[in-house]
């Protein structure tokens, strides 16, 4: 049995190295990755070939390459994009389309199914206020889909142009079925949680970086309120989740898009967490306006079931597993804690 040939870009990223990593350990896969800077060792053994650079000006090299699977993960997350918004817009959203262009040309024109994973965010939604973010509760895919931030925006944008190129590029009425075999699945992903990366500045990240800052005896600031509350996921199950969706059989999918869920949790549990594992820390508040502004515009939950109804999403690892068994047993070896 020959191997799939995959593309993944921004593989250097916390979730471009862990996914590079479990498609290796699973193999069958010829890894080709894509990203800004050379990859990193811990993936670097596992890679066929890599292409540095800006994916935009980059994307001509790709239409030689027969990929059968693309994980398009290159993105400038949400706090980035809201200083740069019109780079985030270059890259959030020209990377995406030209990916999916040329997802869509090779499909239609070798007559070959081409599978295109796209990670969303809750990013993607936006509610209005505190009140209304409460009363909303855990939100479904087609609710509040009102982004705050270029990040969001620019996400929600690329879930449509999934959509129309798996869907409708190339129709000449409503009754045909387009010619290209492009097939386009995103999941919008909470707040994640690598033990084996260090956070890189994502709005999401504050838990984490407090988890990271007790176990090292540094004091750290969260620049959200303590009621701050979203929803988060270990990396493990987020890797889990692309590759259960990248395998589903096309019919039985009757949607592009799907929510994942795992468990939420406010800034103050993560500051307890920290403080019962490392009793030492020193863990304030010092509320960054913006950046708060943006976490309340991102529902407390997700409700995950459509993913769970239609390929059998569920997660591993609930708050007490991720901290007890995955999280906290790696950051104190990785600090001698």
């Amino acid at each position: 049995m020959s191997e799939k040939q995959v593309l993944v870009t921004g593989a250097c990223g916390e979730i471009g190295q862990a996914l590079v990593q479990e498609l290796a350990r699973k193999g069958g896969y010829k890894i080709v990755t894509s990203d800004l800077y050379p990859p990193p060792d811990s993936i670097k053994p596992l890679v066929a070939e890599h292409v540095a650079g800006d994916l935009v000006y980059k994307v001509k090299t790709f239409y030689d390459y027969d990929f059968d699977i693309i994980f398009h993960l290159a993105a400038s997350l949400s706090s980035k994009a809201e200083i740069a918004t019109e780079e985030a817009h270059r890259i959030n959203v020209e990377g995406t389309m030209q990916l999916l262009m040329l997802a869509a040309y090779r499909s239609e024109k070798y007559k070959k199914e081409v599978k295109f994973l796209f990670p969303s965010s809750i990013a993607a939604y936006g509610v209005p206020n505190i009140e209304a973010k409460k009363q909303a509760g855990a939100v479904k895919e087609t609710e509040w889909n009102t982004p705050h931030t270029m990040y969001g925006c620019n996400k929600l944008y690329c879930e449509k142009l999934g959509l129309y190129y798996s869907k409708y590029f190339g129709q000449k009425h409503l009754d045909e079925k387009p010619p290209a075999m492009l097939d386009f699945r995103a999941i919008r992903f909470p707040g994640l949680i690598s033990a084996f990366t260090m956070p890189s500045g994502g709005t999401s990240d504050y838990g984490p970086e407090m988890l990271h800052a007790a176990a090292q005896g540094k004091p750290y600031a969260c620049f959200v309120r303590a009621d701050t509350k979203i929803s988060f996921m270990a990396m493990p199950d987020a890797i889990k989740s692309l590759l259960i969706l990248m395998d589903v059989p096309r019919e039985k999918l009757s949607h592009t898009v799907y929510n994942i869920a795992a468990f939420a949790l406010t800034a103050e549990e993560f500051r307890q967490r920290a403080i019962n594992a490392f009793p030492d820390a020193k863990i304030t508040y010092d509320i960054n306006p913006r950046r708060q502004g943006i976490v309340d515009s991102w529902p407390q939950d997700v409700d995950d079931s459509l993913a769970r109804a239609e390929w059998g999403w569920k997660a591993d690892y609930d708050a007490d597993r991720f901290f007890d068994d995955y999280f906290l047993p790696e950051i104190r070896k990785r600090y001698g804690k």
